[in-house]
């Protein structure tokens, strides 16, 4: 393990924050989707916990996370210690690992040049907001929309920037940074989403067709989804993973897990419980 810095915290609700976490020493190199292990003391020795990166590989000051402070059914050992924790307290880490990556290159070894169509459910996210990121540093073309469910809308962590990211992308045209966000409310009709107006259930509805044939998603994009032109990025609890391959299992589309004797596959996902 490495030594860091918590050097930035965020609170956006008592249970959810975003922390920044700068290492003492060299910065090392990731790829956009993958997750640092953090670690922190608890009594005689450290307690570790692997988090998505949320921050882009380009960004060299710092790694950025959202992440959910667990109690329930018991209190989670190093969320606990991290709620509790302050700018300015060292911490630990190690590389960066997981495969829950932009694919560069089709089985063919032509250049993947498909719609990227992520979806995240709660702190599912952060792998996304690092891969828009990521793409936009670096003047990608390629069409990325990005998806997020969450309950309540102050749990949309990264509205703020996927809304300027999307700005951006109408201002300057497809043609130079082509980026779209959207988000779902799951609990429309409590008090507290009272102001919410967009979509609502879990986010995997954006992919519902609705009485008149297109989908939320396709008509965002203003075209059909198809295997062949859209590859899916999926990152949340088990149920929505689940959630999205039941719209998308009958189009013909396979995960990468189960990908053809040729190698190919459209949905890439990773569950955290």
């Amino acid at each position: 393990m490495e030594n860091g810095t918590i050097t930035y915290t965020q609170l956006l609700r008592e249970d959810l924050a975003i922390f920044r976490v700068t290492p003492d020493g060299g910065f090392p190199d990731f790829k956009a989707g993958q997750f640092l292990t953090l670690g922190l003391p608890l009594e005689s020795k450290i307690v570790n916990r692997a988090y998505s990166i949320a921050s882009s590989p380009e960004n060299k000051k710092f790694f950025e996370f959202v992440i959910r402070w667990v109690r329930k059914p018991l209190p989670g050992r190093l969320t606990s210690l991290l709620f509790n924790a302050k700018e300015g307290d060292k911490i630990s880490w190690a590389k960066p690992a997981g495969s829950l990556t932009i694919n560069d290159t089709l089985p063919n070894g032509e250049k993947d040049t498909r719609r990227i169509v992520c979806i995240g459910g709660g702190t599912g996210l952060a792998p996304f907001v690092s891969f828009a990121q990521h793409l936009h540093d670096t003047e990608d073309k390629r069409e990325i929309v990005v998806l997020h469910g969450a309950s309540y809308v102050d749990e949309l962590s990264y509205k703020d920037l996927l809304t300027g990211l999307e700005d951006e992308s109408i201002a300057k045209g497809k043609d130079k940074w082509n980026f779209r966000y959207r988000a779902a409310i799951s609990r429309p009709q409590e008090w507290f989403n009272r102001s919410w107006a967009g979509q609502t259930g879990r986010v995997e509805t954006f992919l519902r067709p609705r009485t008149e044939g297109a989908s939320p998603l396709e008509e965002v994009i203003g075209g059909k989804i198809t295997k062949e032109n859209t590859i899916f990025y999926v990152c949340g609890w088990q149920g929505t993973i689940d959630g999205v391959m039941d719209f998308l299992n009958p189009k013909g589309f396979v995960t990468e897990h189960d990908k053809r004797e040729d190698g190919s596959f459209e949905v890439k996902y990773e569950s955290y419980g």
